[in-house]
């Protein structure tokens, strides 16, 4: 299969969000979309799919122009879509949620469990996942729902797939077995338009390239004849610099420190500090527990045992409105369900830890408030037409920059970050380091949990690192390597 996108427009009211965009996919080849977050990315890929209508331009599959009234109708013409934001319903088993809308009947019209487990669990071992099938789909962590997404895709007799940052939640070994599948897929003729951030991944994968900014195809490539630099510069306009930016941190006293933290099949014994001024990041394969030890902290999670010292003073916790009180913020790694209010605007998002300040006399001061939020979007370079919007009208990655921003505007002195660039482009990841230097230059302690090993190794002072519940060391960064992080976060010791 062959389609090719020409002279693509799409407005929102005002909000022109792709302007004459051209791209085209083949079978049998990847072609990586690169652009920041509102370049206008996912828009044309919804637009393929029959989730949105264009504007202008036509889209031709095999040569014949093509209009798809609906997902279901491209997917039966064999274009298959892993969404970066997942919609399951997390209640309903697994298999339920795989085969949702698309259930497999018996001759006699009763639903075929046992044909619909078999076709997913075939789907589930090409990428090395097993799960019982009966549970529901809200257990899992977002890196196997990701990974029960992705073996969805495989189910269908898809001729082109999308993959919307299908690596964002995966660990190293999830992203090598999938890596094999879309080898796999290429030799049988499989086209793949995939959609990541991760310039690794680009120049690993992709055959083509094409670079989107600010809703126009800026260049496309054959991977071999281009490089880095040359894609981050059309990406964002300009020239970045070193990916990471420099830290000089000066290291002030303990903001937080952990005494044996344990919660009974999930982790045990947990003993750490993070001091004023430090980065200390959080690494270990999916499942360590990285995730459930900050939940933990900050009063999501009970604790069966062990405490907790605040700027030096032992604190009780006993949900997220106590970790608040005691200074703490915590960026969840699922922004959409546990970050924010999708359906309130970006400024009652921001507002959330902090209106209480706002208050005068009983009221709240709308233009102080408003002052407030509109300082923190600027910072933070969050692009929206108003604050009034809703936040879940915003991309993934500004999605991100609003939940930095509710705590960066509360004050937090210690503040979680868990996955804080995951889905986010190179431009927004360098603004939000450029934020973490400042934080830590006044003095905020950050506790960074991330899964890119680049970005432990390339921005963070020390590393913690978990293995099955246990915390095998805490090392500095500097002497630290990927080997030497990967033999502690497998359960070996250096």
């Amino acid at each position: 299969m062959e389609i090719d996108m020409q002279h693509i427009s799409k407005a929102f009211g005002p909000n022109v969000v792709l302007k004459d965009v051209n791209f085209s996919v083949k079978g049998g080849e990847v072609h990586a979309l690169m652009g920041e977050n509102g370049a206008g990315k996912s828009t044309m890929m919804n637009i393929l799919t029959g989730l949105l209508e264009p504007n202008g331009g036509s889209i031709k599959v095999d040569g014949k122009e093509t209009h798809f009234a609906s997902a279901l109708e491209a997917e039966q013409h064999g274009i298959s879509f892993i969404h970066q934001e997942m919609n399951n319903f997390g209640e309903m088993p697994i298999l339920d949620n795989m085969f949702l809308n698309k259930e497999i009947k018996t001759r006699f019209g009763f639903i075929d469990n046992v044909k619909m487990k078999a076709i997913a669990q075939k789907s589930l071992a090409k990428l090395d996942v097993k799960l019982d099938l009966n549970q529901p789909i809200g257990n899992l962590s977002v890196g196997q729902q990701q990974m029960i997404e992705i073996a969805k895709s495989l189910m269908t007799d898809a001729k082109i797939i999308i993959m919307d940052e299908p690596t964002a939640a995966l660990t190293e070994n999830e992203i090598g077995k999938l890596f094999d599948v879309i080898k796999s897929l290429k030799a049988q003729g499989v086209g793949i338009i995939y959609i990541s951030h991760r310039m690794e991944e680009l120049f690993e994968i992709s055959d083509r390239v094409t670079v989107m900014r600010d809703g126009l195809t800026i260049n496309t490539y054959n991977t071999k004849e281009t490089n880095v630099k040359q894609i981050v510069h059309d990406m964002v306009g300009r020239d970045m610099g070193d990916f990471y930016p420099d830290r000089h941190p000066k290291f002030g006293k303990v903001m937080l420190e952990t005494n044996k933290l344990t919660r009974e099949g999930v982790f045990k014994d947990i003993s750490f500090s993070v001091r004023s001024g430090e980065i200390l990041a959080f690494s270990g394969l999916m499942g360590a527990g990285r995730t459930e030890v900050m939940r933990a902290i900050f009063g999501i999670d009970k604790l069966d045992s062990g405490t907790i010292t605040v700027n030096g003073k032992q604190v009780k916790i006993s949900n997220p409105s106590d970790a608040i009180k005691d200074n703490i913020g915590f960026l969840t790694e699922d922004r959409k369900s546990e970050g924010l209010i999708l359906d309130d605007s970006i400024a009652d998002n921001i507002d959330l830890p902090s209106i209480e300040g706002f208050v005068k006399h009983g009221m709240i001061d709308r233009k102080a408030d408003r002052d407030f939020v509109n300082l923190l979007m600027k910072r933070l370079t969050v692009k929206a037409n108003s604050a009034e919007d809703e936040a879940g009208s915003l991309s993934g990655g500004n999605q991100q920059k609003v939940v930095l921003a509710k705590w960066v505007g509360s004050g937090s002195q210690v503040l979680i970050l868990d996955e804080p660039t995951r889905g986010v482009d190179v431009g927004a990841k360098r603004e939000i380091y450029d934020l973490m230097n400042e934080l830590t230059d006044r003095g905020t302690a950050i506790i960074m949990v991330s899964s890119d090993l680049d970005e432990v190794l390339g921005f963070s002072d020390n590393i913690a690192v978990l293995y099955e519940g246990k915390l095998m060391g805490v090392v500095p960064t500097a002497t630290a390597t990927q080997e030497s992080v990967m033999t502690l976060a497998t359960g070996g010791e250096n």
